[in-house]
């Protein structure tokens, strides 16, 4: 989507709320994605992207351009729902093969989860080091899980970045080279 048609959708949305359903299907299995590789679990994390969409409708009439798109200002209500949900539970991230594993439960063979969580789950699966990745960024303080997690969980460019946590270039190519080097301590290559 173009800048100029996310622009139309947006204002179209604040005077229309059926509107706003196309923005959250342009952008939920994005949003849904990156939360699920940044908390591991599904179910975690499509509570995070359900409550994402909840407060950009009910603060979509605050929303104005700024140098920041509408999608950067989603991926930021992301981020906080994420932060918020970490410093509340002390969460580790698990995968959903070792959450069964534990628990003992086997899925039931008569449900079937949304497209994207399967997407986003074969995603995860394709990857075998993920987790240990997952776990390692998850050790180190939260604005460098924030640029690392951004950056190659979500794929954004340095500007996006920028954007979304609202710092400068410099500031977020700074956390990003600390980051990888705190891992590279760890004898992980990125």
């Amino acid at each position: 989507m173009t800048l100029e048609e996310e622009k139309k959708l947006v204002n179209d949305a604040k005077n229309n709320p059926e509107a706003f359903s196309l923005l959250y299907e342009e952008y939920y299995s994005l949003l849904l994605n990156y939360a699920v590789r940044r908390t591991g679990n599904v179910e975690i994390a499509k509570d995070i992207v359900s409550e994402t969409f909840y407060k950009a409708i009910k603060n979509l009439w605050m929303f104005q351009w700024r140098n920041i798109s509408f999608s950067a200002w989603l991926y930021s209500i992301a981020n906080n729902e994420m932060k918020q949900y970490f410093r509340k539970s002390r969460y580790r991230a698990e995968s959903f093969e070792l959450m069964l594993e534990r628990t003992g439960r086997e899925p039931m063979s008569d449900y079937n989860l949304e497209e994207e969580v399967i997407q986003a789950q074969e995603e995860l699966e394709k990857h075998e080091q993920f987790i240990f990745f997952q776990q390692k960024i998850a050790e180190l303080p939260i604005k460098y899980q924030e640029v690392l997690s951004l950056r190659y969980f979500g794929e954004k460019s340095l500007k996006e970045i920028c954007e979304i946590l609202g710092k400068s270039e410099g500031t977020v190519k700074s956390l990003l080279h600390r980051g990888i080097e705190k891992l590279k301590k760890d004898h992980i290559a990125l």
